[in-house]
């Protein structure tokens, strides 16, 4: 963790290459320091925040008015951060009991009116806990207390943020509970600068504001990697056997590594991807998720098992091969001090955290990374590991065929194309939000934003998943064309999940466009691509699917002619409604 004075030198660096997030900061206390870690942090992760400050306690004129300061500039970020003093000072000071019951359901209200009135990403800091011991514990029976408000509060925010898909809320409550208030909060500093987070306290909050923006901006963590002895279990599984190994809920460090592998099943079930990469042979490897009862994890909660004698950052290579994901989006667990050197240096891209030596302090150091923060969650990322285990039986399959047409064909795929709708909205947003390399313009949309382009005339959006004997992905892919004119659509998204590779969807998405452009009289397409650092993949996409580059723009423009277009090759059948 960096320390507040490594953010501010971070901000001396020629940040000229680095992608632009605009950002507001508005506060009803001192926010100049938090704005130089937030500012810090952002050099860490690799963005040049252009940071607007708004004057102190000025969060419902600069929301509320339309004329204010902040609706003249177009932010990619609000951050808000009301605190629970100045929360407190607001409760001391009311005089009817009534009053107090609604103080949390007011603030609510308000949180919901500026979610409204400015349509874009809201990260909202929630209210760490002071216990002002006025009723000490019975202020749990007290709908009026302050401390029964700012549970209430805490837990409205949670529902409101389910509601509006544009805010998230920045845990500091979290934070609290994991260094405690006295290292949170300052009173000799807050009584001589109006600042409300320590020295120390603000680069935990950076971090964790910084966090949601990397998550919301497709920077997200989606495969988890793990060693197996001395990692997932106590003990080497070759020399003590799979019924010795030490894992278990009784005393003893076998009860650690039983919660490790409670914690990573729940990150499975999340829809993280958990992979296997070990030093052992395989049949030994697996024998422990076979056989011994005790085991939290199982076979079928691996999506790529690979136990061999290679080196790891080779072995770890193969994985990527076959799950088709970025190793930034990859955090490799292993006990081995020299396997985690050897892995950094070979694949610089991929998280490899410093475990400690102790296997009883894993969980408590990696809940202080906080990996595997997301903006988004929805009932498919529980089917991953499932498809993911089928990509692997695809890739195994691929090898038995001499060329890949026969093995294209031998896999009977279809696609059903939708619009927009009520339950693909998360899906689609989440797409949005996650897909960097196969991702044509990579420009982020929430789910509202995603429903109102379905609902308007002025756009065609266009689903797709696809299915295959092996199993169902899925839905994969989204194209959203926005209309022009009456001749011209332009190709505003076109995005895709990498686990599809290689198996001519984009042919038959362009075939379902253009015949969509034909139906609808449209005689051009436009297609535009916009680099970034990840999308280098598809910097010759529309070349290779018979675009004609346009010559005098400002950025790297395609056009297609739809009466003369001839439909690709393409062995994906549209499935059937």
């Amino acid at each position: 963790m960096n320390t507040y004075q490594q953010l501010k030198r971070n901000l001396k660096q020629d940040l000229g290459s680095f992608p632009v997030l605009k950002v507001a900061l508005l506060g009803d206390s001192a926010t100049q320091m938090l704005a130089t870690a937030i500012r810090g942090e952002g050099v860490v992760r690799g963005y040049n925040i252009h940071l607007w400050e708004a004057e102190y306690s000025q969060v419902e004129r600069q929301m509320m008015d339309a004329s204010s300061d902040l609706h003249q500039q177009d932010f990619n970020y609000i951050i808000v951060f009301q605190s629970t003093h100045k929360l407190m000072e607001q409760h001391a000071l009311m005089q009817e009991e009534e009053e107090k019951r609604t103080l949390a359901e007011e603030r609510l209200e308000f949180v919901r009116s500026i979610c409204d009135h400015c349509p874009t990403h809201i990260i909202y800091f929630n209210y760490p806990e002071i216990e002002d011991a006025v009723f000490g514990s019975y202020a749990n029976k007290v709908e009026t207390s302050f401390s029964y408000q700012v549970r209430k509060l805490n837990l409205g925010l949670m529902q409101l943020a389910q509601e509006k898909k544009g805010l998230f809320i920045c845990d500091l409550c979290g934070i609290q509970n994991k260094i405690g208030r006295d290292r949170l909060f300052d009173p000799a500093v807050y009584v001589s600068t109006e600042m409300l987070l320590s020295i120390d306290a603000l680069p935990l909050v950076a971090g964790r504001t910084l966090d949601i923006v990397c998550a919301t901006e497709g920077k997200v963590k989606k495969c988890l990697i793990l060693d197996l002895d001395n990692t997932l279990w106590g003990g080497v599984v070759g020399d003590d056997g799979w019924e010795n190994i030490q894992i278990g809920h009784g005393l003893g460090i076998g009860k650690a590594f039983t919660e490790f592998q409670e914690w990573i099943r729940k990150l499975k079930q999340r829809g993280i991807i958990v992979a296997v990469c070990s030093k052992n042979d395989e049949e030994k490897a697996r024998a422990p998720f076979e056989k011994n009862p005790e085991m939290v994890l199982k076979l079928e909660d691996i999506a790529v098992f690979v136990a061999n004698w290679n080196n790891k950052a080779d072995n770890i290579r193969h994985i990527q091969e076959v799950l088709h994901i970025g190793f930034d989006s990859m955090v490799f667990l292993d006990d081995n001090p020299f396997e985690r050197n050897l892995v950094r240096e070979n694949i610089p891209d991929i998280t490899v955290p410093e475990l400690p030596e102790d296997p009883g302090l894993y969980l408590e150091y990696l809940y202080s990374l906080n990996l595997f923060e997301t903006a988004s969650y929805s009932s498919a990322d529980q089917e991953r590991t499932r498809q993911y285990q089928v990509q692997s039986q695809r890739v195994s399959a691929s090898k038995s065929f001499t060329n890949e047409e026969d093995f294209l064909k031998s896999l009977n795929m279809e696609s059903e194309v939708s619009i927009f709708t009520t339950f693909n909205t998360p899906r689609v947003a989440q797409l949005s939000q996650r897909s960097n390399q196969f991702n044509l313009r990579t420009i982020r949309y929430t789910e509202d934003q995603i429903m109102q382009m379905g609902a308007s005339h002025r756009y065609a959006p266009f689903c797709f998943t696809l299915e295959d004997k092996f199993g169902d992905n899925g839905l994969i892919g989204v194209i959203i064309l926005t209309k022009e004119n009456e001749e011209t659509l332009f190709v505003d998204t076109w995005f895709m999940s990498c686990r599809v590779l290689k198996r001519g969807m984009e042919n038959m998405m362009l075939n379902t466009i253009v015949g969509y452009a034909k139906q609808n009289g449209f005689k051009h397409i436009i297609g535009e691509y916009l680099p970034t650092t990840k999308n280098g993949m598809v910097a010759e996409h529309y070349d290779h699917l018979g675009f004609t580059p346009l010559k005098e723009t400002k950025t790297k423009q395609y056009k297609l002619e739809v009466d003369a277009y001839q439909p690709r090759k393409c062995y994906i059948k549209t499935k059937e409604k």
